[in-house]
C-alpha cells in the first residue's frame, strides 16, 4: 500500500552469526514482533512499553521503579539491545550500582523495573527468557557492607606486591601493552578510581607542584562511554608522589604534551573502563595467581588511601584526597590503633564535660 519495502540490516563478523540474526528475525517476525522492536535498545524499549511493563502497580511503588530506571538501569543497560541483555550483564550491573554505594532498597527496586521490562519483552517474544532474574545479590551487598567497614582489609600490603601485581597483569595481556600497568600503579598511589583514571587528561596534571586535579571520569551512558563530573561533583587535587613522577613523564610525552589528550588509553587508543582492564589483563586469573583471589580493580583505592592513613596522613586531608562526603567514611582507613587512641580522647574529653566532674571541681 505505501509502495516501500523497508529493511533492516545489522553486520556481523561471520556468515554463522548473520545466519543466526535472520533466524531470530524471522522467527519474531512470525510471532507479529516488528524487526525494528526486536533490536530495538532498552532504553528505547523501555520508554515505549513501560506502561504495559508496570501496569497494575500502585503509584507509590511506580514513582521509585521510574527513578531506578531512570538513574541506574538506563546509564548502565539502556544503550545495549535488549536482545543482547545477558546475565552476566545484568549481574554487572548490579555490582556498580552496589559499589556506589546505592541503598539495598534502591538496588531492590532498580532490579525490579528491569525485571518487569524484560518480561514484556518476554511476551512480546524478543527473548526466550529473563535475563533479569538474577539471584545471590543480597550476598554481594554484604561483601560491598563488609568492604565499606574495613576496607583495609582489602589493600596490598607494600610497594613490592603492587608492582609484582602491575608487571604480571602486563606480561599476561595481549602484546604485553605496558599501559595497563602504568594504570595500576598510578591508580593504586592516587588513591584513584579507574574511571577517574580513564578521564585524567595532561592539562590536569601539574608538574610544577607535581600534583593532579580530579576533574571527570568516565562511565558508560547509553550512547556508549563518556566522561562526567567526578562521583562528589566537585574537583579534587591528588598528590603524585615522586615514585610515579617518571612513569607520568612518559605518559604526557606519549600524548604529544597535548592538554586535552587522555594521560591514559588502551593500546588501540580507546577509553579505559574497569571491565576493560579485567578482561585486557585477565585480571581474576592473574591475582588468583599471586594469592590476591579477594582483589578487584577497586582495591588499587583501598591500597592508595591505607597505605596514605599509614604514612600519617591526617585524616581531614585523607577525607579530601578521597573525595569522601563523610568523615566516617575516611576514618575507616585509620589503623585500629590510632583509632584506639582517637577513641581514648573522645572519652577524656565527655568524661571531663560531664556534671560530676564539674561539680568536683567546683567544690575544690
Amino acid at each position: 500500500m505505501t509502495k516501500k519495502r523497508p529493511s533492516k540490516s545489522e553486520a556481523f563478523a561471520s556468515e554463522d552469526d548473520a545466519r543466526d540474526w535472520i533466524i531470530r528475525m524471522e522467527r519474531a517476525a512470525a510471532q507479529g514482533v516488528d524487526p525494528n522492536t526486536a533490536t530495538m535498545r532498552l532504553a528505547d524499549y523501555g520508554t515505549t512499553n513501560m506502561t504495559f511493563a508496570l501496569r497494575g502497580l500502585e503509584a507509590k511503588t511506580t514513582d521509585p521503579y521510574l527513578a531506578g530506571w531512570r538513574k541506574r538501569v538506563v546509564p548502565t543497560l539502556g544503550h545495549l539491545p535488549v536482545n543482547m541483555i545477558t546475565n552476566g550483564a545484568v549481574d554487572r550491573a548490579v555490582h556498580a550500582w552496589i559499589a556506589d554505594e546505592c541503598s539495598r532498597s534502591t538496588v531492590k527496586n532498580s532490579i525490579a523495573v528491569l525485571v518487569r521490562v524484560m518480561e514484556q519483552a518476554l511476551r512480546d517474544g524478543i527473548i526466550d527468557r529473563n535475563p533479569a532474574r538474577v539471584t545471590g545479590w543480597q550476598q554481594e551487598y554484604k561483601r560491598a557492607e563488609d568492604e565499606l567497614d574495613d576496607p583495609r582489609s582489602l589493600a596490598l600490603p607494600d610497594w613490592i606486591s603492587l608492582t609484582t601485581l602491575a608487571d604480571a597483569l602486563v606480561a599476561r595481556s595481549s602484546g604485553e601493552y605496558r599501559g595497563w600497568g602504568d594504570v595500576v600503579l598510578f591508580a593504586a598511589c592516587t588513591a584513584a578510581r579507574i574511571g577517574e583514571v580513564s578521564g585524567c587528561r595532561v592539562g590536569d596534571i601539574d608538574t610544577s607542584s607535581w600534583t593532579w586535579t580530579v576533574r571527570r571520569q568516565t562511565t558508560p551512558s547509553p550512547g556508549g562511554l563518556v566522561d562526567k563530573g567526578t562521583k562528589g561533583k566537585r574537583a579534587r587535587t591528588v598528590p603524585l608522589i615522586e615514585d610515579i613522577r617518571e612513569l607520568v613523564r612518559r605518559r604526557i610525552a606519549l600524548a604529544d604534551n597535548d592538554p586535552d589528550g587522555r594521560l591514559f588509553k588502551g593500546p588501540r587508543g580507546g577509553r579505559i573502563t574497569t571491565a576493560v582492564l579485567r578482561d585486557a589483563t585477565v585480571w581474576d586469573e592473574v591475582v588468583a595467581k599471586l594469592g590476591y583471589d579477594h582483589l578487584r580493580r577497586h582495591d588499587l583505592r583501598h591500597t592508595g588511601l591505607t597505605w596514605m592513613a599509614d604514612a600519617g596522613v591526617p585524616v581531614h586531608h585523607l577525607r579530601k584526597i578521597a573525595g569522601h562526603g563523610s568523615l566516617s567514611t575516611t576514618q575507616r582507613y585509620l589503623h585500629p590503633d590510632r583509632q584506639s587512641v582517637t577513641n581514648a580522647g573522645e572519652l577524656l574529653t565527655r568524661h571531663l564535660r560531664s556534671p560530676r566532674h564539674n561539680q568536683l571541681r567546683a567544690v575544690y
